[in-house]
């Protein structure tokens, strides 16, 4: 009876009791033999056991252990306990609970809210098995039960959406570019401009040769007079020249079309002929004009010209000129044949030194073709001539 007195008390100090109700329903395998965790010793308020029984002391540090010993039943209906570790006494520091050796999986059962959390300070939950994260599986889910959900409210993952931009109707293009039915006006005052675009000198065959090109209007924006004229002199004497006075009227924004008279001056007869014509700044900022001409006794001529400034710098300005006569009917005495008559065609680069007068030098080309060619060449002239010109460009 000594020796089992003892020995039961010592067993049962040595299970405390916040650890058997935290582990409760556990199914608790043996430690493993490779790592054994020692037993402490009891504290000091429990009954000593005699020093000299080993019988119910156990080593400090065993090198191996024997598995624990299971607690007697007492009762038959008891069902027996599972093993449990043995730990310290709850008077005692609380040691560390290495859970990496737990059995988790018989753990289902277990009811968490009985359990003592207060004992579990310290416990090493960083050791633990968690179980990894699995991905959820979106195919196995029941969307039915998630028609109560506030889909308004919920952070949909994913780029933010754009509104298209709606296509462009008629209707915007008409409310962004209405129809203009008149352009300003001058009022009823009465305007003119005058432009003297040619006034130059050249060496011809004969001596020095001055050439001209003049224009003007005057009248308003829509109806308007025009002079025009253009020629060249020879040593002081007219060689051939003209001047025509034109009723023109605006039918399109910087269109005219041109209807009058026009007077040949010069050696060889005198010819007067109706004009009908249009000019105006085609597209590109190309200037064009083309008149047509009736003469006497069923004559007929054709002039077209075209000019174009390329701006080098805002001053500097190169022009390019051309000019082609045509003619119905050859006319021997004024030295013109039928067909393409002349074709003139050059370059001038002025500097404007104010906008109203701007000095110029260029090279002119002028050619003669078919039975104007041969009039040429029987008045002893040649039917090309290239020259270099120098004038003024002069408008107010």
């Amino acid at each position: 009876m000594r020796l089992i007195l003892p020995l039961a008390i010592a067993l049962a100090l040595s299970v405390p009791l916040p650890a058997r109700a935290q582990h409760q329903g556990h199914v608790m395998p043996p430690p493993a033999p490779a790592a054994p965790i020692a037993k402490k010793k009891p504290p000091a308020k429990a009954v000593a056991k005699p020093a000299a029984k080993p019988a119910v002391k156990a080593p400090a540090t065993p090198a191996t252990k024997a598995p624990a010993r299971k607690r007697p039943t007492t009762k038959a209906t008891t069902p027996p306990k599972p093993p449990m570790r043995k730990t310290a006494s709850p008077a005692a520091t609380p040691a560390e609970v290495d859970h990496s050796t737990m059995d988790h999986s018989q753990m289902q059962g277990m009811d968490h809210s009985t359990m003592d959390h207060s004992q579990m300070q310290g416990m090493d939950h960083s050791k633990m098995d968690q179980p990894q994260k699995q991905e959820m599986d979106h195919s196995t889910m029941d969307h039915s039960q998630m028609q109560g959900m506030d889909h308004q409210t919920m952070d949909h993952a994913g780029p933010p959406q754009v509104t298209p931009v709606p296509a462009v109707t008629q209707a915007d293009r008409d409310a962004a570019f209405p129809d203009v039915h008149a352009h300003h006006l001058h009022g009823t005052s009465v305007q003119s401009y005058w432009l003297l675009d040619r006034l130059e000198v050249s060496d011809a065959d004969n001596g020095t040769a001055l050439g001209w090109e003049a224009m003007a209007w005057v009248g308003g924006d829509i109806q308007r007079i025009w002079l025009r004229s253009e020629g060249e002199a020879v040593d002081g004497r007219i060689e051939h020249g003209d001047m025509e006075v034109l009723y023109g009227r605006s039918v399109r924004p910087w269109w005219d079309v041109l209807a009058g008279v026009r007077q040949d001056v010069g050696e060889g007869p005198s010819r007067t002929w109706a004009a009908f014509g249009v000019q105006g700044l085609s597209p590109y900022k190309f200037e064009v004009a083309a008149t047509a001409y009736i003469g006497q006794g069923g004559r007929t001529a054709l002039r077209a010209e075209a000019e174009y400034d390329t701006l080098l710098t805002n001053r500097l300005i190169l022009q390019w000129r051309a000019e082609a006569n045509a003619y119905g009917k050859a006319d021997p005495l004024a030295g013109i044949g039928s067909g393409l008559s002349t074709v003139e065609f050059g370059a001038r680069l002025r500097y404007e030194i104010t906008r109203q007068f701007a000095p110029y030098f260029g090279v002119e080309h002028d050619r003669a073709f078919g039975n104007t060619a041969d009039l040429r060449r029987n008045a002893g002239h040649d039917a090309g001539d290239t020259r270099v010109v120098a004038g003024v460009r002069v408008w107010f």
